[in-house]
């Protein structure tokens, strides 16, 4: 895989280049009369200059696992897979991609048009900057270089740039879709028959994987990695397996370390351990966050074992390095997955892009290795969407089929049955930014590293009702060094929307976007089943392009109902979504509002138990604690997720108004 630029102006591809040095070995421009494309090659099947030119041009990074069968169904002779993903859009245009297995990232300039576009559950980065046209494969080299209105391609949507009217279009593209029977009946035998599948689509997807040279894999000694490692034993590939932890202070002996060498060693495999110092966490800290763009404190907890895994001195020569990341996502492995356990995946699937996948690529790219996902094979993820949720999670077991198919592949029983925490915890890399901070003064480790980044992490508009859950979401995001902004309401006609609170006045709502001094978009809607979606849809297009936002926050706490219809909506739209109040355990989540400093009264109630003499209270420590024996009491959501009372935030945190 390699790095792709492009801008109108050769010189400004040069110096994007400049910042895209670490994907690859040689760089190449192509200049053409009102546009340049430029590619940096990281070659591991051939060694073919790009861009690539017939009657449109190509700058690709692309690792397509079946170039040589398509070039024989066509009668094609190319070298490698990027000259047969530029004869397939020759011949068919992007209605070619469905033809494609594999994952992709690119630039295709044909009669005056530019098609950015990239595989659909987005391995591959792309970001471009509308504005001034230009693209990049990272964010950071379009930041250093001056763009603005920077925004990460939606891997459901294809760019088209005209050069001549400079107007930029999308088209939409389709997702995976559940196709599990959940009604089928679940027994050992139906068991046992889905985990010999799994088995063997996972084999086929990381044997289409393995390159001819030497490889490398990040592992921690659970499921995941280790159900990776034992399929390269089944292939009779030689690899070497890498992880990383700390021990500071008091600290105990980072648990996934201690376990994968353990595992390496009953499996008879070569493993290369790094222990990392405190010092050197905090010298790598601010290069993370200005290659990943984000001070994100999970994502940097996450890529701190994973560079210090990769970075390792003693490494061997290896381009491709394998992980056992997806799991989770494809067999609910996380705990706030719940209840629909296969609409939690799919949501989950929905976010890899932005959530996981560009830290993960741009970290091993820093680090000189390619990175291979077999988990996210598309047959692999097809086939658990089909599989249904009882045999994905038991009351003692998450991932419970994955673990049979673990044991039918040779995974050790104790390591295919091990509970696992994740890598940011077990490799006491969350602990160690957390010493770091309170070394520095700070009470969070969001402040601490919100220090290494001027610009705020994303653009965001926040959906509001004026309620709680809508204003602590936005409080939650912006903590974490994003920019809400603007807020946007719909106002329903119906009252009794499923979609949308409209009980808050105007007036209500005008004076919290006045005290917080973000501007109201304000969108009408009828409140009709499904057809208010197409309002939510104008909503986030007026602040798409009025403020230039590039994602969209949500309060939903357990509501799959709007969760996953403002994902649909908004992914038409290009714009991520971000739900952090997700699963919050709703007593914890109150009783965090008082001490946060949110005013909330409460304007209406509707459950039994709740009298009218709560409505007009404003909640204190004491008021949440009386309302949390009520809801023990009379068995309704603590939070009033279900409707059973309403509220209007009065009061916000006085760091959030300042």
């Amino acid at each position: 895989m390699c790095g792709i630029t492009g801008a109108r102006e050769k010189e400004t591809v040069k110096a994007l280049n400049r910042h895209l040095k670490h994907r690859g070995q040689s760089c190449s421009i192509e200049e053409t009369e009102n546009f340049s494309l430029g590619h940096y090659l990281h070659s591991v099947v051939g060694t073919v200059e790009q861009p690539l030119e017939e009657e449109g041009l190509l700058s690709a990074n692309c690792e397509i696992y079946n170039w040589k069968e398509l070039n024989r169904k066509y009668g094609w002779d190319t070298e490698n897979d990027a000259e047969t993903l530029l004869k397939l859009l020759e011949k068919k245009g992007v209605k070619g991609l469905k033809e494609i297995d594999g994952i992709y990232a690119f630039a295709y300039l044909k009669n005056g048009e530019i098609i950015l576009a990239r595989d659909r559950l987005g391995v591959n980065p792309i970001w471009y900057s509308e504005k001034e046209f230009a693209f990049a494969s990272e964010k950071q080299a379009l930041e250093k270089e001056g763009f603005t209105e920077i925004k990460e391609l939606h891997p459901r949507q294809i760019l088209v740039h005209d050069l001549e009217s400079q107007e930029t279009s999308f088209r939409q593209r389709e997702f995976f879709e559940i196709t599990a029977d959940e009604q089928e009946k679940v027994t050992d035998e139906n068991i046992d028959e889905t985990a010999e599948q799994i088995k063997e689509i996972f084999l086929k997807a990381v044997e289409k994987r393995v390159p001819e040279g030497d490889v490398g894999l990040l592992f921690s000694g659970g499921l995941d990695s280790t159900l990776v490692a034992a399929a390269l034993q089944e292939l009779d590939k030689d690899f070497t397996a890498y992880t990383a932890g700390i021990q500071h202070g008091n600290v105990s002996a980072p648990r996934d370390y201690e376990k994968a060498h353990e595992v390496a060693e009953k499996m008879g495999f070569p493993l290369e351990r790094y222990e990392a110092s405190l010092e050197e966490v905090e010298k790598v800290l601010p290069d993370l966050v200005d290659w990943i763009s984000t001070t994100n404190v999970v994502k940097l907890g996450v890529a701190l074992p994973f560079h210090f895994s990769l970075a390792q001195k003693n490494q061997a020569s290896e381009q491709v390095v394998f992980t056992g990341f997806g799991s989770e996502q494809l067999y609910a492995g996380y705990a706030r997955q719940q209840g629909y356990l296969n609409k939690e995946c799919l949501s989950d699937l929905r976010g890899i892009f932005h959530e996981d996948l560009y830290r993960d690529n741009v970290v091993s790219f820093r680090n000189g290795r390619e990175l291979r996902v077999p988990f996210l094979d598309e047959e692999l993820v097809e086939y658990a969407l089909s599989i249904p949720e009882d045999m994905k999670r038991t009351e003692e077991y998450r991932k419970y089929v994955l673990r049979k198919a673990a044991e039918k592949l040779g995974v050790p029983e104790d390591v295919a049955w091990r509970k696992k925490v994740a890598a940011q915890y077990g490799s006491n890399f969350d602990k160690a930014v957390g010493k770091l901070a309170k070394n520095s003064g700070f009470d969070q480790k969001q402040k601490y590293v919100n220090q290494f980044r001027e610009k705020p992490n994303k653009k965001l508009v926040a959906l509001t009702s004026g309620g709680k859950d809508s204003n602590a979401a936005l409080f939650r995001m912006w903590r974490r060094n994003n920019e809400i902004s603007c807020l946007l309401t719909l106002r329903s006609e119906n009252k009794a929307s499923y979609m949308f609170d409209s009980k808050k006045s105007d007036k209500d709502l005008e004076w919290q976007s006045e005290k917080l001094g973000i501007p109201l978009i304000t969108q009408e809607t009828k409140g009709e089943k499904e057809k208010e979606l197409e309002d939510l849809r104008k909503g986030l297009e007026k602040a798409k392009e009025k403020f230039d936002v590039e994602g969209v926050v949500a309060g939903a706490i357990e509501s799959s109902y709007q969760r996953d219809r403002v994902d649909k909506v908004a992914e038409e739209v290009g714009l991520k979504v971000f739900t952090p109040l997700w699963q919050f355990d709703q007593k914890q989540y109150m009783h965090w509002l008082v001490r946060e400093g949110f005013d909330v009264k409460i304007t209406d109630v509707a459950a039994r138990g709740l009298s009218e003499d709560w409505e007009g209270k404003v909640l204190d420590k004491e008021g949440v604690e009386d309302l949390l024996e009520l809801a023990d009491e009379y068995r309704f959501h603590p939070a009033g997720e279900g409707g059973e009372y309403e509220t209007k935030v009065v009061g916000f945190p006085e760091e959030l108004v300042d």
